[in-house]
Parts: C-alpha cells; structure tokens; sequence
C-alpha cells in the first residue's frame, strides 16, 4: 500500500502582518511532529512541500528532529533541503487568503484599515477570526466566484490535481516501492478540499473540515488503489500527549 500523509502547517501568524510564517508554537508543533515519528520508527520514504515558507519551514522543522534519531537505521527519506525543486510542490499551495479576505471586507483594503477596525474591539483576534470566518463562508457559497483570484471550484480542482499529480510522480520513481510512505506538508484548505472529495461532498463540508483542522494534523490517504481510499483524517496524538496549548487551528 503507498500511502500519501498530508501533513498541515504549524501554527503561523495570524493576525500579525506577516501571515506566512511559523510561530514559535509552530516550529515547536513541526518538531514534535518529527521526534513522534522517529520514536515509533514511522519509515518515511519522502517529505515533500508546498511552497509558502510556513509550509517550508514545517518540513524543514520535521526533519531537524526526524532525521538523527533514524540516521543509524538505514536509508533516509529522499529529502534535499539544498535543492528546493526536489520536495517543493506549488500545487500544494494554500488559497490566497487575504484575497478571500479582502473580497469580502472591501472597506478594509490596508493593514492600516484593518488594525483600526480591530482596535475598536475588546477581542481583536476574536474579532478577526469572525470577520476570517464571514469571509471563508462568502468564498464556499459559490455567489462570488468572479470576484477572486482563485474561486472556490477553482481551488478545490487544483488540489485533486495536486494529490493526483503526485500519484503519477510517485508511480514512475525510481527510488520508490509499493509499499511507500510520502509525506507532504501543505495547508488545511488544500487538506480539506482533498478529504471533502473523497468523501463525495462540497464546498460546504470543506469548509467544516476546514474550520476542525489541527496545527501539523496528519490525514492519511492509500493511493495504490485505482481511487484513492481515505485512511484518517486530522491525526495529532503528537500534539495532545504534550498538552491541550500544543493543539491549535490557526
């Protein structure tokens, strides 16, 4: 059976002008993530990632702990942070979120706006993850579509391409049996558009998926047959055993 794990992102920055990047928690979520696997000798064939730094990062995160508890044991994952087209898949990119955002907050078209929006609230962040929210489900709906640089059907149809795109890739390697494991560390919204396929169900059900998914969750997909066969959905046991502050949705 090869399987494909779909790793999301640590927590990155919300609320912060610089969404795309780790948080401290993040990069600490990513290496709990590589220190679980290690100890339970998980084999992993390949990392790959998509190429927003978060997602990046995480891999890179993974693999600092990953990589020296199996040095001794055999063949390492094919992996080669010095060459970014060797793991780095665009089509596991997240959605343009501050698109998302800003098709539905027209008003606020600057961080200046947003920041002054905010601040006149006594939950700031609260208060943007409603706004996210409101903005999220105006994309799902399908009554905009136009208005955004990648609609939803648009994006939901890239990430199938993306899952079916390493298929392909993964049957013609060379370096790859059978039986292999591949993980990709991607974003919840291509994690969720995946899952909700699979499950024969819409935009509406990826946006619930969406809204459930944890911090460096893994959801596992078996390839090898002719449609692939979903396994698990969001695992983070790698987080929970440390304690409930290590399970985050942002």
């Amino acid at each position: 059976m090869t399987t494909i794990l779909l790793a999301r992102h640590g927590q990155a920055s919300f609320g912060q002008a610089n969404y795309d990047q780790l948080s401290d928690l993040g990069c600490e979520q990513a290496r709990l993530l590589g220190q679980h696997y290690a100890r339970a000798e998980r084999r992993i064939d390949a990392i790959f990632s998509g190429s927003l730094v978060r997602q990046r990062d995480s891999a890179a995160h993974f693999w600092s702990q990953y990589q020296p508890v199996l040095e001794g044991c055999g063949e390492l994952p094919i992996f080669d942070m010095a060459t970014s087209s060797n793991y780095v898949l665009p089509a596991f990119d997240e959605f343009n979120h501050e698109d998302v955002f800003m098709k539905s907050t027209p008003h606020l078209r600057t961080q200046a706006q947003i920041a002054a929006e905010l601040a006149r609230d006594n939950q700031p962040l609260m208060r943007l993850g409603e706004m996210f929210g409101q903005a999220m489900q105006r994309w799902h709906a399908g009554g905009h579509d136009e208005d955004y640089v990648e609609s939803w059907p648009t994006f939901s149809q890239r990430a199938q391409q993306a899952l079916e795109g390493l298929r392909t890739q993964l049957a013609e390697s060379t370096h790859l049996g059978e039986d292999s494991t591949v993980l990709v560390f991607t974003s919840g919204g291509v994690i969720s558009a995946i899952t909700a396929h699979l499950l024969e169900q819409g935009s509406q059900m990826a946006y619930q998926l969406t809204k459930s998914s944890v911090n460096t969750g893994v959801t596992a997909i078996d390839v090898q047959q002719p449609t692939p066969q979903l396994l698990s959905f969001n695992e983070h046991s790698h987080l929970f055993i440390q304690g409930k502050r290590f399970v985050t949705k942002h």
